[in-house]
């Protein structure tokens, strides 16, 4: 099975927890494995994205701190592919079917993102070719690189599900 993980570019401790954090629920929720947050070591955004798993089911996996050269060129090695969502890329529909069941290292931005990345990355990737959130980007791209199938995963060990309802909320929990 291949395995696609989040590189998160950078992460402004003040600024940045909300972002970062939906960055981490969107990834687990459309499919991918797990996220890295490049550079900084944030327990807070860590430890709250723990707890969705924790609630919401999944062996999803967060961690910070790691260099981003350290991990590109770990994921490199391990023979995986790095993909760079960018509005500057070539289009998402083009490229996908070269992407599907390979290892995945997706990148999306933060701060500014390094000019190297561009060159570092086996593809460069756009979700259209206008300024957008990097959450859109992943939620568009990882929908594309699973045709859906996401949509309708199970997640197991689930303390919580929803039920899908025509009005209102209701949540199965399980003891």
């Amino acid at each position: 099975m291949a395995k696609v993980v989040v590189l998160r570019m950078g992460h402004r401790i003040v600024r940045d927890k909300r972002v970062t954090t939906h960055v981490g629920l969107v990834a687990r929720a459309f499919g991918a494995d797990g996220m890295i947050i490049s550079n900084i070591s944030d327990t807070a955004v860590e430890g709250s994205i723990r707890k969705v798993v924790q609630n919401w089911g999944g062996d999803f996996f967060v961690e910070s701190g790691r260099p981003w050269r350290t991990v590109v060129e770990s994921w490199r090695r391990e023979g995986g592919l790095i993909v760079h969502l960018t509005m500057y890329g070539m289009p998402v529909d083009e490229l996908i079917p070269e992407l599907r069941n390979k290892d995945i290292l997706v990148i999306v931005g933060g701060e500014k993102m390094p000019g190297e990345i561009f060159e570092i990355a086996d593809f460069n990737v756009a979700i259209g070719n206008q300024p957008h959130s990097e959450i859109a980007a992943l939620a568009i791209f990882l929908d594309r690189l699973f045709d859906g199938a996401e949509l309708k995963k199970e997640f197991k060990n689930s303390k919580m599900k929803i039920i899908p309802s025509e009005k209102g909320k209701k949540v199965e929990i399980k003891s």
